[in-house]
């Protein structure tokens, strides 16, 4: 089901020719991609950059980002099935949005572009980084590097939102209190692009969706043991991220092997062009 315009269409950017597919990752179950060619230069042969972006997350986001990008390199978006975007033609329950639910659709599509993980310079954010550290454990997913920002080891939520996600309350009384947990997140994020786009995107959700996804995740932690992990790692945090917490981030980081610490000034910087400095930066030193 696509409820409005932030969740269909593949974005027109200058320098790059633009194509908006869905993926069946399983009977019934497709989600939307968005591929970018380079019209002038880069593609395929030059390796793939994949981009797996966080919970609920919405492209305009990530746009100022992207719209640089796709100008040298091959871009592949991916959103995973919580966000609205995602076509489910059936029932769903909590176990749709395991973790290994969303990995398995990520491999998935990329078989159906023939695209090969040694080929995949990654970049995820939050719930995205989350799946693929997860994936790489299991070896389940590949790459070239991959660029983490603020994973999350758990899924904390405070106790009061914990209580309002398990009640057993109707659908429509959750989709009334969209506009309160907006209303808390403004609350505890600083940046003010960050507030305006965590709003939009929490107004803009599949509650039903949104809200197993919260409930499989609260059950959900990162293996302690991540020594099996190849792709070569940088974990990019924000000290001014409060969503997401610096030492659980850091622990991360020192689980696995050989990866590197990028720190960036803050969560929003990371959405936008300025930051493609410390990515090839870390792309070079591989």
């Amino acid at each position: 089901m696509v409820v409005d315009g932030h969740w269909d269409g593949g974005p027109e950017l200058e320098g790059a020719d633009a194509e908006e597919l869905f993926v069946e990752v399983e009977p019934s179950v497709s989600i939307r991609v968005i591929v970018w060619n380079p019209t002038s230069r880069g593609g395929p042969s030059d390796g793939t950059v994949v981009m797996v972006p966080g919970w609920g997350s919405m492209f305009e986001g990530w746009r100022p980002l992207v719209s640089e990008w796709v100008k040298s390199r091959h871009l592949v978006y991916i959103e995973t099935r919580e966000k609205a975007s995602a076509r489910i033609d059936r029932r769903i329950s909590k176990s749709d949005f395991a973790i290994e639910r969303h990995s398995s659709d990520i491999a998935t599509v990329l078989e159906s572009l023939g695209i090969a993980h040694s080929n995949v310079d990654w970049y995820s954010s939050s719930l995205g980084s989350t799946l693929l550290i997860d994936a790489y454990q299991r070896g389940e997913l590949g790459g070239r590097s991959s660029v983490l920002l603020a994973p999350n080891p758990d899924f904390e939520f405070p106790l009061w939102s914990k209580a309002i996600i398990y009640a057993p309350l109707p659908m429509v009384v959750y989709k009334k209190m969209v506009g309160f947990v907006a209303w808390v997140v403004d609350r505890r994020t600083k940046e003010e692009g960050q507030k305006i786009l965590y709003r939009r995107s929490l107004l803009a959700h599949d509650v039903p969706r949104m809200l197993l996804s919260a409930r499989w995740n609260l059950s959900y932690s990162l293996p302690n043991d991540l020594s099996s992990v190849e792709v070569p790692c940088a974990v990019m945090p924000a000290h001014w991220d409060t969503l997401h917490d610096f030492d659980k981030v850091q622990g991360v980081v020192d689980s696995i092997p050989n990866c590197r610490l990028i720190e960036v000034p803050s969560n929003q910087y990371a959405h936008e062009p300025g930051v493609l400095k410390e990515i090839d930066e870390f792309h070079s030193s591989l």
